[in-house]
C-alpha cells in the first residue's frame, strides 16, 4: 500500500462530485453562490482567494470576490457583510483571514449569518459542532476526515493526538475525531512530555505552524500522520509541521506538504457552499441570477 495519502487526488474526486451536484441543482433553477471578501494585499491570501475562485469556476459555483484596500474601516467591512447576508443569490460568505491590523476578526466572524458561514467559524456553528448536530464543518478538519474516510483509516477506538489548539483547526479537529469514537488528546505549548504523548498516537495530527516540528522520535511505528502545517524551512522551501523525510519510513500512512491537506481544505469549502445552497433553497426556488 502506498504510504503517501494523495490529497490532490482525493480533492479532485470531491470537486468532481461537487460539479455533478451543482449541475443537478442548476437544472432545478438553483445556482449556488459564494462571496469571498479579501482585505489588503497579503500575497498568501491573494493566492488562496484566486485558487478558491478557480475551484468555483471549475465546478459551476457562482463566485464573486470583494477585494478591499487594507485601509478599509471596520464600519465599511461590516456594511459589506450585512449586504451579503441580505442577498438571496449568495449562499456562502468567506472572509479571508488574517485581516489587517486594526480590524476586529471576532466581530467580523460573528456578523456573518450562521447559515452562510461556510468556514464554520461563527459561535453558533461552533456550538453545533461541539454537540454533533452541525450543518457546516471547518474546511481543514473536515478535509482531514474526508481523507481518513477515503483511505478507509478507522478512527473508532484509536488513540488520536492533535498538536495545536487553534479555533480553526486544532479544537474542531479534536471534536470530529471524538465524534467518531477516537480517544483524543490535544497538545499545545504548555503540554508536558509532548514527545511521550505523541508516541502513543495511532493517528497524529500536526497543526502547530512550526516547520518540521514533529520529528521521527515523536512518532509511533505504524502511526497515521496528518500534516496540516504550511511552513517554510531554513532554505525557504515549502514544508509542513512534520519532518517528512524522517517520519515517512516510520509511519504507516502520511500526508505530504504540499499536496496533502491543503487541496482538501479548498474542496471542502465547495461542499459547504452546496450545503448552504440546499439549506436556502429547500423549495427549489430559482436564484436571483436565473
Amino acid at each position: 500500500m502506498e504510504k503517501r495519502i494523495d490529497g490532490k487526488a482525493i480533492a479532485a474526486a470531491v470537486r468532481g462530485q461537487v460539479k455533478t451536484d451543482t449541475a443537478a441543482m442548476k437544472a432545478d433553477g438553483i445556482t449556488p453562490g459564494l462571496a469571498v471578501v479579501l482585505v489588503g494585499d497579503d500575497p498568501a491570501s491573494r493566492t488562496y482567494v484566486r485558487n478558491k475562485h478557480k475551484d468555483c469556476e471549475e465546478t459551476g459555483i457562482y463566485s464573486e470576490v470583494h477585494h478591499l484596500p487594507d485601509s478599509t474601516s471596520q464600519k465599511d467591512l461590516m456594511a459589506l457583510i450585512a449586504e451579503l447576508n441580505a442577498r438571496a443569490d449568495i449562499d456562502g460568505i468567506l472572509v479571508q483571514l488574517p485581516l489587517p491590523k486594526g480590524l476586529d476578526e471576532r466581530e467580523v466572524i460573528n456578523a456573518i449569518a450562521p447559515d452562510k458561514d461556510v468556514d464554520a467559524f461563527h459561535p453558533e456553528n461552533v456550538g453545533h459542532i461541539m454537540i454533533g448536530d452541525y450543518t457546516f464543518l471547518p474546511c481543514t478538519p473536515s478535509g482531514v476526515m474526508e481523507m481518513l474516510h477515503h483511505e478507509q483509516i478507522p478512527v473508532d477506538g484509536k488513540r488520536c493526538v492533535v498538536v495545536g489548539r487553534s479555533n480553526i483547526v486544532g479544537k474542531p479537529m479534536a471534536m470530529l475525531l471524538l465524534h467518531e469514537n477516537g480517544t483524543v488528546t490535544i497538545c499545545h505549548s504548555h503540554t508536558q512530555k509532548l514527545k511521550e504523548i505523541c508516541q502513543e498516537a495511532d493517528i497524529l495530527v500536526a497543526a502547530v505552524g512550526r516547520p518540521k516540528f514533529i520529528t521521527a522520535d515523536m512518532v509511533k511505528p505504524g502511526a497515521v500522520v496528518i500534516d496540516v502545517g504550511m511552513d517554510r524551512d531554513e532554505n525557504g522551501k515549502l514544508c509542513g509541521d512534520v519532518d517528512y523525510a524522517a517520519v515517512e519510513p516510520i509511519a504507516s500512512r502520511i500526508t505530504p506538504v504540499p499536496g496533502g491537506v491543503g487541496p482538501m481544505t479548498r474542496a471542502m469549502l465547495l461542499k459547504n457552499t452546496l450545503t448552504a445552497a440546499r439549506l436556502h433553497h429547500r423549495q427549489a426556488q430559482p436564484s436571483d441570477r436565473e
